[in-house]
């Protein structure tokens, strides 16, 4: 059952030092690692999650200027919804520290880094790798988009959620590098649908093709961990949907074309993607891909 949703004021609240807002998958598990460090967190979800234990609730968007809380993390389905989010911040008394895990344009990152400047805070983009069970665990790769400046503090701010976090530049680097990483993942997915696919037609047992492969230079994280743990034991139950792969897969795409530098192999992966939607959902396991034909 759905745990009833706290909507009295947050100054009823014990003041929080850390607030999450989204309280999905990811943004539930970050929360949950928050608490286990010792930090008084305060969740935004205006949907019927459930509330971790330990994370105190609200629907209230006021809460981000009334908690006064130092460090904001979101964790938002795309760019869409941390737009709509920025303005509750813009009064807000103290200088906060946003942490933004949410996949966007690298654009929209340094759109949104210099606004909040403007207004005195910081916003450095922080995307994510490690599905559900990393964020639960504290052991997130994060892909971080930060200045010199402030890197110190976001490093200390990060250190319960991840166990890497690459600093690849500034702010926009991060989602720059998380979506160049979901394009070769959902690249080598389309590729492993080909491997999958010759493996049935030839008659030559699949663990067998894959453990051939895994010892030589095809190998991939997707041929050494996807395949083995959610595709060959049919549990397809990552926890990343082949909706949000797909979004990814698209915004890498389109980058690529701005900077000049895409492929007809990254049209082609874009292309899977797409029909993939098509024929399975958008909520089914991004994993299907490999036996979808």
């Amino acid at each position: 059952m759905t745990p009833a949703v706290n909507t009295e004021r947050v100054s009823s609240f014990t003041l929080p030092d850390r607030i999450v807002v989204g309280l999905g998958h990811m943004g539930a598990g970050m929360a949950t690692s928050l608490v286990r460090a010792g930090h008084r967190v305060l969740g935004v979800d205006p949907g019927p999650v459930p509330t971790p234990a330990g994370v105190e609730r609200t629907t209230l968007p006021e809460a981000l200027t009334e908690a006064q809380a130092p460090v904001l993390v979101l964790s938002l389905p795309g760019t869409e919804q941390v737009d709509q989010l920025l303005p509750d911040l813009e009064h807000a008394p103290s200088p906060v520290l946003v942490i933004d895990a949410s996949t966007c344009p690298p654009a929209d990152a340094r759109r949104r880094a210099a606004w909040l400047a403007g207004h005195g805070h910081v916003l450095v983009d922080a995307p994510v790798s490690g599905g559900p069970s990393g964020a639960a665990d504290g052991a997130l790769t994060v892909f971080l988009g930060c200045s010199e400046e402030h890197l110190e503090r976001v490093l200390d701010a990060l250190d319960p959620l991840a166990t890497h976090v690459n600093h690849v530049g500034e702010v926009g680097a991060g989602n720059t590098a998380k979506l160049m990483n979901n394009l070769l993942c959902g690249v080598h997915l389309s590729a492993a649908q080909a491997l999958h696919g010759a493996a049935e037609a030839s008659g030559v047992e699949v663990e067998r093709l894959l453990a051939a492969v895994n010892t030589a230079s095809g190998r991939s994280a997707v041929t050494e961990m996807n395949l083995p743990r959610w595709v060959l034991s049919g549990s397809f139950d990552s926890g990343f949907p082949a909706g949000l792969m797909a979004r990814d897969v698209g915004l890498a795409a389109d980058m690529a074309e701005e900077l000049g530098v895409s492929s007809p192999l990254v049209g082609a992966a874009r292309e899977m993607w797409d029909r993939l939607l098509e024929q399975i959902g958008p909520t089914e396991d991004f994993n299907k891909m490999v036996t979808t034909r």
